[in-house]
């Protein structure tokens, strides 16, 4: 039987800036597949008597990232359409940002000094980060998320969208479709059954996006095999 070697736990939250706070302790791994995700994020982490933080950008397609051994971690996911007033979110795309002078207490970002926070304290962090504007959000990208259909453009809709998420809307939609299709696998849906609800045009167009932003083939969620990877599971396993 797998061990547990990369455990997260997840939650959703209450704020409208953010979609989800999560942890994670690393246990004998030094690598992960990282899957694709539209959202840009903050993550604090601890190893070897150290304190970590970065700024962590929208990623298009799944990839390898180490893991330091022994590390516990505390990430933030902010909300689609939400981005940082001092960089675009464009800039963050497939990479991101270590912060430096960062300590067990704080962390300095934008020339401020700011409290580290604990996952249960994430969401006053934020409330702290929006009211000094160093959080921003564009009200048209809200609107579209909603939804809504605003009186502009599709051109300028598409811009703003863009410019806010670092993402054209239709990337959006490929790599949240694809995480949800490698949760419904992971959890024994049959891949026949995921096609039909997410509108796939057939199993091997499923199994193409998997292998582009998840690297896991269907079989591999199904059996918890291929080694840890960073998925919103109840556990990440290697084998």
């Amino acid at each position: 039987m797998p061990t547990v070697e990369l455990r997260f736990e997840t939650r959703g939250s209450d704020s409208p800036w953010v979609d989800s706070v999560w942890t994670c302790t690393s246990d004998r791994v030094t690598a992960m597949t990282s899957v694709a995700g539209v959202r840009w994020g903050l993550v604090f982490w601890e190893w070897d008597g150290r304190a970590h933080a970065s700024i962590t950008g929208p990623e298009t397609r799944a990839g390898t990232a180490p893991v330091p051994e022994g590390a516990t971690f505390t990430g933030i996911d902010f909300a689609v359409g939400t981005a940082l007033r001092a960089v675009p979110t464009a800039a963050l795309v497939d990479g991101g940002i270590e912060l430096p002078d960062t300590t067990r207490r704080a962390f300095r970002w934008d020339g401020t000094s700011w409290e580290t926070p604990g996952p249960d304290d994430a969401e006053a962090l934020v409330g702290r980060l929006v009211r000094a504007g160093a959080v921003v959000r564009d009200p048209l990208v809200t609107e579209v998320l909603r939804g809504d259909h605003p009186a502009v453009s599709g051109r300028t809709v598409e811009r703003r969208f863009r410019a806010a998420t670092g993402l054209t809307r239709g990337a959006v939609r490929q790599i949240e479709r694809a995480r949800s299709a490698a949760e419904l696998l992971a959890a024994g849906t049959p891949a026949a059954d995921v096609v039909a609800r997410l509108g796939y045009f057939d199993e091997p167009h499923l199994a193409r996006a998997l292998r582009t932003y998840v690297g896991r083939t269907g079989g591999q969620l199904r059996e918890g095999a291929g080694g840890a990877i960073a998925l919103d599971l109840d556990q990440c396993l290697t084998s």
